[in-house]
């Protein structure tokens, strides 16, 4: 276990800025360690679930949408943010996620990983799942309302291009493409 008392940030005072429907917002004073004063921004996030699937192909899916704060259009492993009713079993949010956003559904869900995804501000943390043995649904889940998906099924070759190509540019997505080589490295 590491020590972490003589990097330990205690808080003084913390001042709320947001709250919203994903995330909320906070400024904190901190006392450093070594007595000085310092502020923090901090990002409050209930955190997500990303999966890893792949189509009776072995092709990778992937869902094609515009992301907003990067005003572009980008492919990503099924995701999603976990909802209140799931935060201790985000397995029920992956097999959701899964449904809704690929019209399948997996015998099995495997815990690949957990991670944060920018701790230097965020406490976001993502679960990663591998979905295994998919089953398409005939009438699956309804995607959510403000989202507008494509789906999409890549090669490994066409999945490492697509990174050339900065159509897959997400932490999640190189992460399920780094498991991936690892599954073809390991057979």
């Amino acid at each position: 276990m590491l020590e972490y008392e003589q990097f330990e940030e205690k808080t003084i005072e913390r001042k709320e800025i947001y709250h919203g429907a994903i995330i909320d917002v906070a400024v904190d004073d901190v006392r450093l360690p070594d007595g000085k004063l310092a502020k923090r921004e901090l990002v409050f996030h209930p955190g997500g679930v990303g999966i890893i699937a792949f189509d009776d192909q072995n092709r990778l899916l992937l869902v094609k949408q515009f992301r907003k704060p990067l005003e572009k259009v980008i492919l990503e492993i099924p995701a999603g943010k976990i909802d209140p009713e799931e935060s201790q079993t985000p397995e029920r949010t992956a097999a959701r996620e899964l449904e809704e956003e690929t019209g399948y559904r997996a015998r099995k869900l495997k815990h690949v990983s957990s991670m944060y995804l920018s701790p230097g501000f965020a406490n976001e943390i993502m679960h990663i799942y591998h979905a295994i043995d998919l089953q398409k649904v005939e009438n699956p889940l309804a995607q959510d309302e403000d989202e507008v998906l494509e789906l999409y099924a890549l090669t490994f070759a066409e999945a490492k291009q697509a990174i050339d190509d900065q159509l897959i540019c997400d932490a999640k997505t190189m992460y399920a493409i780094q498991y991936w080589e690892l599954l073809i490295k390991g057979k």
